[in-house]
Formats: C-alpha cells, sequence, structure tokens
C-alpha cells in the first residue's frame, strides 16, 4: 500500500505523523494508499524553504521565471491521460470530466504564462516639476493553497502558477482525500527543475491547514471549501495579518422562462445539476420554473434524470460517477428524506441505485424533487450532490426575488430567448457568476472565478488579473533627480 509523501524543498519525505488516512476508490471501496496528517513541524519546514527560495526566486526575471510554466505545460500536455485517470480514481469523477478539468489547469498555466505583461506597473512623469512617480508590483512572499476534492488539479491551478509566475514560493495542501493527484503534478514540477523550496507540498488535514494559517512566513492564503470551514479560514488568515481569497459554499438556482427552448435547457441542466456527481460549487441546486415553463421542464427534466447512466467513471458510457465518501452518500441522502419530509414531491429518486459490480462504491443517482419549500432545509442548504430542486413562480422578477434570498452568491443562470429578460437578470441577480443559456458559467482562465456574498470572503479572485493583483504588493516610488546633484559626478 502506497504511502504519500510529502514534498518539501526538493526532496520527497516521508511524514513524521502519527496519524494517516485511507485513500480509496469512491466507485470500489478499495484502498489506494495511505496520507500522512502531517504534523505543524513539517509544515514550518516547507514554509521556511520557500522563504528562503524566495530570496533568488524573486530576483529571477519574470521572463526567465515563465519558461518553467512552459516546460510544466508541455509536461502537463505529455501526462494528459495519466493525470486524467488518477483523478477519476482518487475522485470518482467520468474520464470525460477528469479530461476537462485538467484542460482547465492547463489553460491557467498558459494565462500565467502572460506574467512579464500582466506584471506591469504604471509612471506618470513630471507630477510636479522635475518629480516622476510610478508604481511597480512586487511578489508578497510565500503562498500557501487549502484545496478541495473535488476538482483536485484544477483548483490549485487557479492560485500556484500565478503566484510562481509572479515571483513568489509556494505551499500547496491538498485534500486528504485526493493525494495522488497532486503527488504526480509534483512529481513533474520536479521534472520541471524548479529551484530547490519554490514549490512545496505539505499532505494533512485539520491541523496542518492551523498551522498554515498561524505560520508568520506565510503571507497569502488561497482557500476553497464549505461557507462554514471559509469563515473560519477567512478570519485566522486576518487575524494573523494575511491577505486572503477564500471560496465557499454555493446553492445555484437556474430560471427557465416561458420561451426558453426546452429540449437544449433540459439537457444543459441535468449536466449541471448531475455532473461530477453535483460535486462542483457551480452545480444547479435549484431550477426556477417561471409562469407556463412549469407545464413541461418537470417532466423533462426528471425523464432526463432518470435515464442517466451511473457506474465507475472509467468505465465506458457512464454520464456519472459515485461520491466522495460513503459520509458524504449518507448525508445526501438524510438531505433528500428531508426535503421529502418538508413537502417537496420526489420525481426520480437516487437512494441506493444497484450498481452492478460496484457494490461497495458510494452511488446515488440524479434526483429530483418537486415543489421545494422556500422555508425549507433543501432550498437552503448546499448539498453538494446530484439532487435537483424545483421550485415554480408567476414572474421573472419573483425568480430573481428567489435568487437573492438566498445566503450564498456563487452563481445564477436564466433560460430564455428574450434579450430584455437577460439583461434584468444579470443586471439585479445578486451573484458572482452569471449564465444566460449557460448550466455551468465557469470563467474562463484570463477572467476571475467570482463569487458574492457567502460564497466567497476576500477582495480578489483567483485567476486572470484578479491572481495578478493578490499575489503581488504594490510599491509607488516618487523620484526626483535635480541636475545639480548630477554635476557633482
Amino acid at each position: 500500500m502506497e504511502e504519500i509523501k510529502n514534498y518539501i524543498d526538493g526532496d520527497w519525505q516521508t511524514s513524521s505523523a502519527e496519524e494517516h488516512l485511507d485513500v480509496t476508490n469512491p466507485a470500489t471501496g478499495e484502498t489506494l494508499g495511505r496520507v500522512p496528517l502531517s504534523t505543524p513541524g513539517e509544515v514550518d519546514q516547507a514554509a521556511q524553504a520557500a522563504a528562503t527560495a524566495f530570496v533568488d526566486w524573486r530576483r529571477t526575471p519574470a521572463v526567465e521565471r515563465v519558461q518553467y510554466l512552459f516546460k510544466l505545460k508541455n509536461l502537463l500536455e505529455a501526462n494528459f491521460e495519466e493525470l486524467s485517470r488518477t483523478i477519476t480514481l482518487e475522485n470518482g469523477k467520468t474520464l470525460g470530466e477528469s479530461r476537462g478539468e485538467l484542460r482547465r489547469a492547463i489553460e491557467n498555466v498558459e494565462v500565467a504564462l502572460g506574467i512579464p505583461t500582466l506584471m506591469q506597473g504604471y509612471i506618470s512623469e513630471d507630477i510636479a516639476h522635475g518629480i516622476d512617480e510610478f508604481m511597480i508590483r512586487q511578489p508578497i512572499g510565500v503562498g500557501a493553497a487549502i484545496c478541495p476534492f473535488n476538482f483536485p488539479v484544477m483548483i490549485p491551478f487557479w492560485f500556484m502558477p500565478y503566484a510562481l509566475a509572479c515571483g513568489n514560493t509556494y505551499v500547496v495542501k491538498p485534500s486528504e482525500k485526493v493525494p495522488f493527484t497532486m503527488v504526480k503534478v509534483f512529481e513533474l514540477l520536479e521534472e520541471v527543475g524548479f529551484p530547490k523550496g519554490v514549490v512545496n507540498m505539505v499532505n494533512g488535514s485539520k491541523d496542518t491547514v492551523e498551522a498554515i494559517l498561524e505560520h508568520p512566513t506565510i503571507r497569502a492564503i488561497s482557500f476553497v471549501g464549505s461557507t462554514p470551514v471559509a469563515k473560519h479560514v477567512y478570519a485566522q488568515a486576518a487575524a494573523n495579518g494575511k491577505r486572503a481569497q477564500v471560496q465557499g459554499g454555493a446553492k445555484n438556482p437556474i430560471i427557465v422562462m416561458p420561451d426558453a427552448d426546452l429540449d437544449m435547457s433540459t439537457r444543459i441542466v441535468a449536466d449541471s445539476a448531475f455532473g461530477n456527481a453535483g460535486q462542483r460549487c457551480l452545480a444547479a441546486s435549484l431550477a426556477i420554473t417561471v409562469g407556463q415553463s412549469s407545464n413541461g421542464f418537470a417532466e423533462a427534466i426528471a425523464a432526463a434524470a432518470a435515464k442517466r447512466v451511473i457506474g465507475s467513471g472509467l468505465d465506458e458510457g457512464v454520464e456519472m460517477g459515485p461520491v466522495i465518501t460513503p459520509d458524504s452518500k449518507a448525508r445526501i441522502q438524510s438531505l433528500i428524506q428531508e426535503g421529502e419530509s418538508e413537502g417537496a414531491k420526489v420525481l426520480v429518486d437516487g437512494r441506493d441505485p444497484k450498481v452492478e459490480g460496484y457494490e461497495k462504491g458510494n452511488f446515488i443517482g440524479p434526483t429530483v424533487l418537486d415543489g421545494v419549500p422556500k422555508e425549507g432545509e433543501l432550498f437552503k442548504t448546499e448539498i453538494f450532490g446530484p439532487v435537483l430542486g424545483l421550485m415554480h413562480v408567476d414572474t421573472i422578477e419573483d425568480a430573481i426575488e428567489l435568487v437573492n434570498t438566498g445566503n450564498y452568491g456563487n452563481m445564477a443562470s436564466l433560460f430564455t430567448s428574450s434579450g430584455a429578460a437577460a439583461r434584468q437578470f444579470r443586471y439585479e441577480a445578486e451573484v458572482g457568476n452569471i449564465g444566460i443559456n449557460i448550466g455551468v458559467a465557469a470563467p474562463m482562465a484570463f477572467f476571475p472565478f467570482s463569487g458574492w456574498r457567502d460564497s466567497f470572503f476576500g477582495t480578489l479572485h483567483g485567476q486572470g488579473r484578479d491572481a495578478v493583483e493578490f499575489y503581488t504588493q504594490e510599491k509607488v516610488v516618487v523620484e526626483r533627480w535635480p541636475k545639480e546633484w548630477t554635476r557633482k559626478f
């Protein structure tokens, strides 16, 4: 059984941790290996190595730093299929979904290659007689990413390539549920030849996270996870004087207007709600039908859910894999039961499906509940599973009010053929990512991955220019060079 190692100061190190967790394949229940719950001392070792490496790395010209990322991109492409299979093995998503995730990670590397331009400052001559003023961007030092299980490679790459390209050094804490993908990524980082200490990986769980949040050398924290944990991470980071970008949970509503294309809307909403087994922060979890759209949409989405093929993500033809752990499965089933108890009608029941050959897997089938009450848990709670709740209102104004009533503000989408309705929606909906006839409004790497309210804590988001600003600090210089001083030399 493989035991996961940490990568610190350019070396693979066996952790001194006394406690380890099993890493399992969620489709089969098979144990893949063991991951250490690393000690605060190992976090300190990684942070100190990164701080030492920062001295020379920040002095490496940006045009030279990005050459390492060029090599990394080529290695990710060369190892694309192996990495994708690893994601599926430990996360459970389909191989197609894993390939899509890895492609998004590579796109972030490609955007970070533009750092020589993206990191530029600006200048104004003669702000007063003979005085010039300019702003330059400098790296902040050591950054760290605390990563979730649902996107083992993409989410670390929202942050790390930008941090490195800007001249920072880095520590990654992968999810203890899916550590193997980052092991393979760090093997590629080692092959790239980054100087020792520039990139580091420390595995672990809660205590490891706390050590990262408290370490005085780590200046910036990037986090993605549930809102309760996000609030804690943000508060601790701030209390310890760190800048932080902290992505929380979501409850993403989709509005279906009477003039929407029913077939297209159904297909896209099904992919949004049930793709990745609903375990993504942009998964649709509520579908709000407006007026006459309720007549056909409920039946159509129920039919799409019922025929979706579930199984191991490595098997041909499978459209949805398992959820990550038995605990996740039990929690999702409990929420389905609670929704039914609150008065919602179960149109498609995915509890305890039988998947031949994978009886030990954490499978839940696509589930659709109609008539979710506004006061109920299914309206308020992030389920993080393949469960879609249906609600019905009379007008788009009523639908937007529902969108804005919830605590979260990650994504909302509208399906319509009306430009006026689309404009009203994008103008009034209080969320950070808007989709118009789009089921998963995932921004490209050159746009920020936005989020509002309880879905995000901080100012600057991951990806694109926001990431560049987050991983640099501005320095303003005011200069005067009198001629009489120059004549002395």
